[in-house]
């Protein structure tokens, strides 16, 4: 399933940028971000903005991060106002603008930058605007949290039948394997 072409990369740095810079449970285990600006030179690397952090700068990106992952929570609990309500607030806050940008030999396409040209306006304002396009158009059913025990990380599910319930295949795993155990462990009627 694909939104646009512009979302979809959008939308899976939000999920990149929400999972790694906000706390909490992943995979079974609590998640910590020991090094906030790390985390978020890490984010920047794997987005392709390889760029250095101040400690504001690292502060500000995880506070859009727990933004974000807010939105996130809201959607995956059915409360659409509430998600758009915050998304409407990031758009203010970043004051997301539309500007067609060439770049790496692509072909013209549609960025969304906040006003200041700072980092975290920028980011800001590009996830805020790709979920935006979900929330807005027929898949806003489509974000959603970890339903797996002790995990919180958020997802897009990108399925084609919408039906995903969980971060990653470990997750997954990890409560098929718990089923499988608990019914192992279960005795039998007799005649059953």
């Amino acid at each position: 399933m694909n939104f646009n072409s512009y979302t979809d990369g959008v939308v899976a740095d939000t999920v990149a940028l929400v999972n790694g810079l906000t706390e909490g449970e992943s995979r079974g285990r609590p998640f910590a971000v020991p090094d906030v600006a790390a985390a978020g030179e890490a984010f920047l690397e794997g987005a392709g903005w390889g760029r250095r952090l101040t400690a504001d700068q690292a502060a500000e990106l995880a506070a859009v991060a727990r933004e974000l992952r807010a939105v996130f929570e809201a959607a995956a609990a059915g409360d659409l106002d509430a998600a758009a309500g915050r998304i409407n607030r990031l758009l203010e806050e970043s004051r997301a603008r539309p500007r067609l940008e060439r770049h790496d030999g692509e072909p013209w396409h549609v960025h969304f930058h906040g006003v200041g040209d700072t980092i975290t306006a920028d980011w800001g304002a590009s996830c805020a605007t790709g979920l935006a396009v979900v929330l807005g158009g027929e898949f806003a059913d489509r974000l959603g949290v970890c339903t797996a025990p002790h995990c919180d990380r958020v997802y897009v599910d990108t399925s084609r039948n919408g039906k995903r319930r969980f971060c990653s295949t470990a997750c997954q795993n990890r409560v098929k394997t718990a089923a499988f155990r608990a019914r192992a462990q279960t005795p039998q009627a007799p005649g059953a």
